[in-house]
């Protein structure tokens, strides 16, 4: 074979990645199969905001998703992986006014429609960053069906479901307590809010009795500024402290106004004085307490975070400028008793980091009591949704039972605009999906929709529901697998399951796997802030797509978060140079087979009937642990065969035919090289799509692309257990006479002399059936396979499967080395006698594992207990010489 026609001799990720995604989309190889007799399987990705570029944890989420719609797609299953991207609201508003700050503009000299402009402008851009880093990870998106949140089909579904949970009342207006962001000037919800700990200080003052008795109450609050809001001071009603003062009334400090003192059972009497400051416009129980009062309600601030106009010496100030200038008045006043510093935790919006407001305002809420009961329930039927790790269904079960009305208005311009207007002179609201006819007479709410309000809806509403007969919704809803990080089961899971159950009667998705965090080496979290952050475009630079692909894949299980490591990355690469120099070695000494030549007919060697057992042993577990998104323990099967059993074994005893004279035994090990490799490229491919293909492509094979060849499947007639366990002895006696020879500096062409006692007759037959391996790759001058070996006095020594072996090196041998070297050899296998019988010991296991893993751990056993054994009787007879 010519090198033209041979693989180049140097893995560059580079060469091999280049024009291979365009190709694939030329070839349209990601479009489903269009077969109506193929079952469907579909994936909706997690659409990423288009507020800048993706992640490593983005490139760890695609990246699984890939490698199971890859693996499906293999498998001849009807595949559909559909993209798109998210508006994401208040995130997108945030950075387009951030660019526009820095233009000296603002959002409201532009106008709504010119800012609208510029924020699509904003979306085009990064979407198509988002599309370039898409390909650079090589995911199998079908891009003839890319969505976005707000494109037309995806605004008319979000108003059809306002629509309807409005009509059935489980969508309303009112006035609440909600999370405030005075720089986003926007409602949040309460996963929207990061609690972070933040010295404060709690500030104590009295309020005197307007009796004028010249009593007072001491009161505490860590919020001074928001006093000027108090409408109230309340007591526990079985405080027998205060029972004289219920009904009575004080005077706020600075207002100078009146408030009534209440009782109410939300006062802790063991907590501070037993006696608290009610302002129902500033807090969420106060606003409670103030509902079961009928007590006003007093907004002291305006939507940015400065005090309003309600008390005009502090009119204007920031929060917490107002509040320096409250603490020092109230301490002229002689109000302020005392201050105590302290440490609390502070809820700060996620998206700009200021510290939220508890705030009184007019918004659109979700009505949640009915939609968590339905989804709570479904987890007890056969339609439910299979988490996976399934801990995570206690933690849905458990959110969904103690979840609140949604806050779903946000005061922004980028979204979906609420449904909603009001008629300018009788005050009427209409909510419908089309606007009022007589529209000079209405105006539209300002407000949009939470971001999450149009997310929820992403598995069917990218289908083409509300058009039930839509084909994708009739093929391919429920979808089959949502990936997703653990951190968004609140935000974005629970709601979508909840919306599918009532819009749809079903559930979004049959299972979903939740990954964990992408960390930094030293297990803190990557963060901008911290500067450890890792740009994926940069590893593929360095590495390639396919090792950051098979790190991603094989680094961690389920649920657990991941640690990137520079030395994970250089063995990701070391394992596909591994195998790209193998598969250099198989296409050269192919000698120009043909697809239709290979054949496994013939007289197979041991080696052959051994690696075509350990080729179907790999593919029954790599498919059992996909199926199970097993990835890591799935990709430890495929190094372990790939890197030890083809490449170290399989190969190199390959050669022992190909180098000698039997042109029909060449002709079957030749097609046995290509026939294993086109399988290993095939179970690798859905995890390492470039560098297969490539490789793949050199190799006599059908069809046109690997992305669509079938799936490699278990061939029963190739299994042949008792070549694989003579293989296994074999292995570990030629492994053992390497250590021995290095152990005491005896180079390989060194001749020894080697004694193989075993009183196994099963593997003396089998050892003496392939002495030519043994010769090959131990280079005995005499070789010696006897039941009736009689140890010599000076020799190394090493136990084995069925028997023990001696190499007498006289000349080079320590009687008290070789004691101490193979005391540390029993040491090894007594732990090893241990750790197997603390397994078969253990009820749990003998009763929860299968029964072949049971069987084979007391096969062990019997295993380590013979060499254990061979090894102490070793000893005592050196000890004896």
């Amino acid at each position: 074979m010519t090198e033209e026609q041979n693989l180049s001799t140097k893995f560059d990720p580079k060469k091999v990645e280049q024009g291979r995604y365009e190709k694939w989309l030329a070839e349209k190889v990601f479009r489903p199969n269009g077969n109506p007799d193929a079952k469907p399987y579909s994936i909706v990705i997690p659409p990423p905001n288009v507020t800048g570029k993706l992640h490593l944890g983005h490139a760890w989420d695609t990246a699984l998703q890939d490698i199971i719609i890859r693996h499906k797609r293999m498998q001849g299953y009807d595949t559909l992986w559909l993209p798109g991207m998210d508006h994401a609201g208040i995130a997108t508003q945030a950075k387009v006014e951030e660019k526009l700050r820095e233009e000296g503009l603002s959002r409201y000299e532009l106008g709504r429609e010119k800012f609208l402009e510029k924020t699509w402008e904003w979306k085009e851009e990064y979407a198509s960053h988002i599309r370039e880093q898409w390909a650079k990870l090589g995911l199998s998106l079908d891009y003839e069906r890319e969505r976005f949140t707000l494109d037309e089909g995806l605004s008319a579904a979000v108003k059809k479901v306002f629509v309807e949970l409005y009509k059935k009342g489980l969508i309303y207006r009112g006035e609440y307590i909600i999370n405030w962001d005075p720089q986003a000037k926007t409602a949040l919800s309460d996963i929207e809010v990061i609690h972070k700990d933040v010295e404060g200080a709690f500030y104590y003052m009295t309020y005197l009795l307007a009796d004028g008795s010249g009593e007072s109450v001491e009161i505490a609050t860590t919020r001074p500024e928001t006093m000027l809001g108090d409408t109230a001071v309340a007591v526990h009603p079985k405080d027998e402290r205060y029972q004289h003062l219920i009904g009575k009334k004080v005077i706020l400090p600075l207002v100078e106004k009146e408030i009534p003192v209440v009782a109410d059972d939300y006062v802790d009497m063991d907590f501070g004085t037993g006696v608290v400051k009610i302002t129902p416009a500033h807090d969420p129980n106060d606003f409670e307490v103030g509902n079961r009062h009928q007590l006003p309600r007093v907004n002291v601030m305006n939507d940015d975070g400065t005090m309003n106009d309600f008390y005009p010496p502090y009119k204007g100030m920031d929060r917490f400028e107002a509040r320096k200038e409250i603490v020092k008045d109230l301490k002229a006043a002689g109000r302020l008793i005392r201050v105590e510093k302290m440490v609390h935790s502070v809820g700060h919006s996620e998206r700009t980091g200021v510290m939220v407001e508890p705030r009184l305002s007019t918004q659109w809420f979700v009505k949640m009591a009915d939609l968590a009961e339905k989804a709570i329930h479904n987890q007890s039927t056969e339609d439910k949704v299979e988490f996976y790790p399934p801990r995570f269904n206690a933690t849905f079960i458990q959110w969904m039972e103690n979840v609140h009305d949604w806050v779903i208005s946000r005061q922004l311009w980028w979204g979906h605009q609420i449904p909603a207007w009001y008629h300018k002179e009788t005050g009427e609201v209409y909510v419908g999906e089309d606007a009022p006819e007589d529209l000079e007479h209405w105006t539209q709410d300002e407000d949009v929709l939470d971001t999450w309000f149009s997310s929820a809806l992403w598995p069917f509403s990218t289908m083409g529901w509300p058009d039930e007969t839509s084909p994708d919704f009739e093929r391919y809803f429920p979808t089959s697998t949502l990936v997703t990080g653990y951190d968004i089961i609140f935000f974005w899971v629970s709601r979508m399951i909840f919306q599918s159950l009532e819009f749809t009667d079903r559930r979004p998705f049959d299972n979903v796997l939740l990954h964990g965090l992408i960390r930094a080496e030293d297990g803190r979290k990557m963060s901008k802030s911290l500067g450890n952050g890792i740009d994926p475009m940069d590893v593929i630079e360095k590495y390639g797509a396919d090792a950051l692909r098979w790190f991603l894949a094989t680094g961690s299980s389920p649920g657990q978060d991941i640690r990137f490591s520079q030395e994970k990355m250089d063995a990701a690469w070391n394992f596909i140079n591994k195998i790209w120099n193998a598969s250099r070695f198989v296409i050269m000494n192919l000698e120009g087979l043909t697809y239709d030549e290979i054949s496994l007919e013939g007289q197979r060697t041991v080696a052959d009937r051994w690696i075509l057992t350990r080729l179907n042993d790999t593919i029954a577990n790599v498919n059992r642990l996909f199926d199970k998104f097993e990835f890591g323990e799935a990709g430890r099967h495929l190094y372990n065969f790939i890197w030890d059993d083809f490449c170290d074994w399989y190969i190199e005893m390959s050669k022992e035919v190909l180098y000698g004279d039997n042109e029909g035994q060449k002709h079957l090990t030749r097609s046995l090289l290509a026939y294993v490799l086109d399988k290993i490229l095939k179970l690798l491919h859905p995890i390492m799509p470039f560098v297969t293909e490539e490789i793949w492509a050199y190799l006599p094979h059908e069809g046109e692309s690997i992305v669509v060849a079938p799936y490699p499947e278990v061939v029963p007639a190739n299994d042949d257990e008792p070549a694989a366990e003579g293989m296994e002895v074999l292995k570990e006696l030629i492994r053992s006479v390497r250590n021995i020879r290095a152990e005491v500096n005896a180079p390989m062409s060194k001749e020894i002399t080697l004694l193989i006692k075993t009183t196994d007759e099963t593997i003396r037959e089998f050892l003496e059936d392939n002495v030519d391996y043994i010769k090959r790759f131990c280079h005995p001058e005499i070789l010696e396979i006897s039941a009736e070996i009689e140890a010599p006095e000076l020799a190394m020594s090493a136990v084995i499967t069925g028997g023990e072996i001696f190499l007498p090196l006289a000349d080079l041998i320590n009687i008290g080395d070789e004691i101490a070297r193979l005391e540390k050899e029993l040491d090894k296998w007594t732990k090893e006698v241990a750790r197997v019988q603390g397994k078969l010991t253990n009820e749990r296991f003998v009763s929860n594992a299968p029964a072949e893993i049971v069987e084979a751990e007391r096969g062990k056993e019997a295993d380590y207990l013979a060499k254990q054994k061979t090894v102490k009787d070793r000893i005592s007879q050196l000890k004896k010489v």
